[in-house]
């Protein structure tokens, strides 16, 4: 019973951030959707592009992939369609600068509160350490999942509070995989909106996919397997 009490306080406490999470997962999928019928009727409003708008462009969708606005994959499939491979350095430095600034987001609703709140139990405060400490690879395994919605995960490492350097690159490099295939799907597409609502690019394209969640979720069990182990022996020691 007392375990109800401690519930509803825990979800009183934080529920600005429980309540942004929510929308940084239904936000994108409205938000492209829209997108992609105005990109379709107005296909010319990213071509032939010139240095300084391709800079806002990239600016922009920093910022709109920061807020949950567009998915990850929308940006790379709309960018390899309309930008070609000359743009894809550019969207893969959009995508460590939109991590930082939805980690920095995330910062400002939570205020760590969250992890404040775990921190009053001794076996949660050793296995948040632990997953710290592993920040590297929990990174990285969260960012090559194509079905973990982008800017959720932004917040819910924060929530962590890892390196900011540290989240930068691994962002980075765990979204090459995903983002490279995404990419070239954009390339070899004949309109918008079919690269949009078929991303997948044949049985090649699906069984990457697949691959690439089965690598996350395998990865992240045996992460938090291991860290969950380790904290409650430590937390067995010092009791």
């Amino acid at each position: 019973m007392k375990s109800f009490p401690l519930l509803r306080s825990f979800i009183r406490e934080n529920a600005s951030t429980f309540v942004s999470m929510l929308l940084l997962v239904v936000v994108p999928v409205v938000v492209s959707s829209t997108l992609a019928v105005v990109l379709y009727n107005y296909q010319e409003l990213l071509e032939g592009l010139n240095w300084w708008q391709l800079l806002a462009y990239f600016a922009v969708v920093s910022v709109t992939m920061a807020l949950a606005l567009t998915p990850t994959t929308f940006v790379a499939l709309v960018s390899g369609f309309y930008l070609g491979w000359s743009a894809f350095i550019g969207v893969v430095l959009s995508y460590g600068i939109a991590a930082l600034l939805g980690y920095s987001l995330a910062q400002f609703v939570d205020h760590g509160k969250m992890m404040s709140f775990l921190n009053r139990f001794e076996k949660a405060r050793i296995l948040m350490q632990e997953l710290r400490n592993q920040s590297w690879s929990l990174i990285i395994l969260t960012r090559i999942s194509p079905v973990l919605p982008f800017a959720l995960m932004n917040f819910v490492l924060s929530l962590l509070q890892v390196d900011r350097k540290k989240f930068f690159l691994a962002s980075i490099i765990g979204m090459l995989p995903r983002t490279a295939f995404f990419f070239w799907v954009g390339t070899q597409a004949r309109d918008v909106v079919s690269a949009l609502q078929d991303p997948n690019a044949g049985t090649g394209g699906q069984i990457l996919v697949i691959a690439l969640i089965i690598i996350s979720i395998g990865g992240l069990y045996f992460l938090f397997d291991r860290a969950l182990k380790r904290s409650l022996r430590k937390a067995a020691e010092k009791s």
